[in-house]
């Protein structure tokens, strides 16, 4: 359905206040001058709303966003152990990235920043610098709704966490690139910290497994969420054609990323045809603007990437680290 919030036209399923909509006082304010007074009632939208957007303000430049989101009394963090790529913005340790650098014809589907991990950031922020004229939003979901909509056998299955499994090397990103280091060592230091199973290979690449939660409970508002990226991992993400000739190039156990059940046992392709339903029913879209700020609490609001035409850029950043490392 369509709807509009305060002005804000969307689409969204029935009953859904995301996200919630604040402007400026006056024509010009500048956001990082409005943060005083709107930080208090920020926070209250995140934890009961799950998003802000932060629209009409005046936000000049990256540093200025950067500023906004350092605002919050967290240190903006590096984005370590990625699953895709970016690029940082402005150098330096910033904390500032560019979204997902995936061609522009692909669809990026619903997540949760870093939910394949067992350590993720509990805030994130997108600013659009410069809004696509076609497509290009940026959907967004509440993640206790779609553990609500969630069938229960799907949710029994996924109770005891998922198996994330990934191979680096010409047809994913690199693992210099994911654990920012090319001293094997290094890698596996993170790895015994993070709960990650590692493995060399014979041809000089690497292997990792971990034991990752499918849904949590949010540690400040105590809601349960479906908190995991098993869709974007599994096999079944890919078109058929790509999956079928990585198989025969590779074998389907050296594919680049794959999930399985907490057990080690194959996850049906068609459980992936009703997840995804549920995560297309519960989206919300609505059209960027220049100068937008999108302000989530990560565990309770998933987001995407639509596909779009013509010039688009959307920085990235992220801050207050949480997870359940000794959980598994």
């Amino acid at each position: 359905m369509t709807a509009g919030i305060a002005g804000l036209e969307r689409r969204a399923p029935e009953g859904s206040v995301l996200p919630a909509l604040i402007e400026p006082n006056s024509v010009g304010e500048a956001l990082n001058d409005a943060l005083p007074r709107l930080r208090t009632q920020i926070e209250a939208l995140l934890r009961s709303v799950g998003g802000v957007l932060l629209r009409g303000f005046q936000v000049p430049d990256a540093a200025a966003f950067r500023a906004f989101a350092a605002g919050f009394g967290h240190p903006l963090l590096s984005y370590e152990f990625g699953s895709t790529p970016r690029t940082e913005v402005g150098g330096g340790g910033s904390g500032v990235y560019t979204s997902t650098e995936y061609p522009a014809h692909q669809w990026i589907p619903l997540h949760n920043e870093q939910a394949y991990t067992r350590e993720w950031p509990m805030k994130i922020w997108f600013h659009c610098m410069t809004a696509s004229a076609e497509g290009g939003e940026t959907p967004i979901a509440d993640s206790r709704d779609i553990y609500r909509r969630m069938p229960t056998h799907i949710r029994d299955r996924f109770a005891p966490g998922i198996l994330y499994v990934r191979n680096y090397g010409d047809f994913d990103v690199p693992w210099q690139k994911v654990f920012n280091t090319d001293q094997r060592s290094a890698v596996e230091r993170f790895c015994q910290q993070a709960g990650i199973r590692w493995q060399w290979k014979a041809d000089g690449t690497l292997r990792t497994t971990q034991h990752c939660q499918a849904i949590e409970v949010h540690p400040e508002t105590g809601d349960t969420v479906w908190f995991n990226q098993a869709h974007l991992f599994h096999s079944s993400n890919l078109q058929p054609e790509v999956r079928e000739s990585l198989e025969d190039l590779l074998g389907a156990e050296n594919l680049p990323r794959n999930t399985f059940f907490a057990d080690g046992s194959a996850i049906p392709d068609a459980l992936f045809d009703e997840i995804r339903a549920v995560l297309e029913a519960e989206s919300v879209f609505f059209r960027w603007q220049a100068g937008d700020v999108l302000m989530l609490d990560n565990m309770l609001a998933a987001h995407g990437r639509a596909p779009f035409r013509g010039p688009r850029k959307v920085i990235v950043a992220m801050s207050q680290a949480h997870g359940n490392l000794g959980r598994f």
